[in-house]
C-alpha cells in the first residue's frame, strides 16, 4: 500500500471511529450507515480538503 493510500485508510478509520463514539454506534453500524449514504467514497474523494 502506498503512503497516500495508507493515509486515506487511516483517515477513513478515524472518521468511522469518531462518528461511532459520538453516536454510540459500533464500527459495523457506522460502516453500514456510511455505505448506505455513500459517505466513504465522499471522504476518500475529498481527502485532501478534509484532512488539512
Amino acid at each position: 500500500m502506498k503512503d497516500k493510500e495508507l493515509d486515506i485508510a487511516y483517515f477513513l478509520s478515524f472518521c468511522i471511529e469518531q462518528y461511532g463514539k459520538k453516536h454510540r454506534l459500533s464500527g459495523d453500524e457506522v460502516v453500514s450507515l456510511f455505505d448506505r449514504y455513500e459517505v466513504l467514497p465522499y471522504l476518500e474523494d475529498n481527502f485532501e480538503v478534509l484532512h488539512t
